[in-house]
């Protein structure tokens, strides 16, 4: 075993529409946006995460820069498979060295199909993996902020993350029952720019209207400890000409409404379809919020005030699904909800 140990590298892979994060020697080594820069002519990869990151909406026409992942699962198999082995690259450093063997163990949407599965573990498997191992988002989520999972004990999960919204409820090592709706960050940043040029006239890109979303992002439009308002330069559509105007977090709550009403509407959903005894224990344990949608402002409070439960937002939530991942990676043999 001393042997096969030292020829096998372990990776827990959270594989995010808008993030990827790799846990190696239960350490977060790669935390890096799911972006890929090509060059249309030789169609090769130029850049991958944060360098690539900041070639996007500034190309000219010899480089692409390509999301691999929409929705939560891979929708570009060539690019997905060059962002698993760029990432992995840099697990040493960026040295051009590969491990021997490598046993991954990654994390998907509980709604993907078998189709989707497959497209995974094939990117996963030709960047280098000998063994893949896949685990639901809610479920790694659930064992990244400590809960047990293998209690008979109902606990409700909603992980936002960029593509996908996650609810889950889980007892006895399962996905009890469970609503995966594909409204979640980037449907936020797709509302913002859809706003700002109705309301504005200015036209702004996906980037600005992630940081729009990071300085005065709201999910209630009055909060007791309120972003100042954000300066923001766009494009204006009457002149052409670069503009810039101001936004508050009041005006930006309102545009998020309809796609958080959407989540809220899963929510009810998820807890309409949970055994009565589950919901005995959910009334007691509350609900628990993690992934990137988790830091919105006040969502903690809305979805409160929505179910009337007590709802909890993990401590680093953009971490907890890549953390549960790294700790099923260090217990493959006792985690039965690991599929190969």
């Amino acid at each position: 075993m001393g042997l096969f140990n030292w020829f096998t590298q372990e990776v827990a892979i959270d594989l995010g529409t808008a993030n990827t994060l790799i846990i190696h020697n239960d350490k977060v080594v790669v935390d890096e946006p799911s972006i890929v820069a090509f060059d249309r002519t030789t169609n090769k990869v130029i850049a991958i995460g944060k360098q690539a990151m900041q070639m996007e909406g500034k190309t000219h026409d010899n480089i692409k820069t390509v999301r691999p992942l929409k929705d939560g699962v891979i929708a570009d198999f060539n690019a997905a498979e060059a962002m698993i082995k760029g990432m992995i690259r840099m697990l040493n450093g960026g040295k051009g060295w590969m491990f021997p063997s490598l046993r991954m163990v990654i994390c998907i949407p509980s709604g993907i199909t078998e189709v989707e599965k497959r497209a995974v573990r094939d990117s996963a498997e030709i960047a280098g993996a000998k063994e893949v191992y896949l685990i639901h988002e809610p479920m790694a989520a659930a064992v990244g902020i400590g809960i047990d999972v293998e209690e008979p004990m109902g606990n409700m999960i909603i992980d936002i993350g960029g593509g996908t919204t996650e609810i889950a409820v889980i007892a006895l090592s399962g996905i009890v029952c469970d609503q995966s709706i594909r409204v979640a960050g980037d449907n936020f940043d797709s509302d913002i720019v859809n706003y700002i040029r109705r309301q504005h006239n200015i036209m702004i890109g996906d980037r600005t209207a992630e940081k729009i979303k990071i300085e005065v992002g709201a999910a209630l439009p009055e909060l007791q400890d309120a972003p100042a308002d954000f300066a923001v330069q766009g494009r204006d559509l009457m002149t052409g000409v670069p503009k810039q105007i101001t936004v508050s977090y009041t005006e930006i709550a309102h545009c998020l409404d309809k796609s958080i009403s959407k989540i809220e509407e899963a929510i009810l959903k998820a807890l309409e379809i949970t055994p009565p005894e589950l919901s005995a224990d959910i009334y007691q344990t509350g609900i628990y919020l993690t992934g990137g949608g988790a830091l919105l402002r006040g969502l903690d409070k809305r979805v409160a005030a929505k179910t009337k439960l007590p709802v909890h937002v993990a401590e680093d939530p953009l971490r907890a699904v890549v953390r549960g991942t790294g700790i099923a990676l260090k217990n493959i043999g006792n985690y039965k909800f690991l599929m190969q």
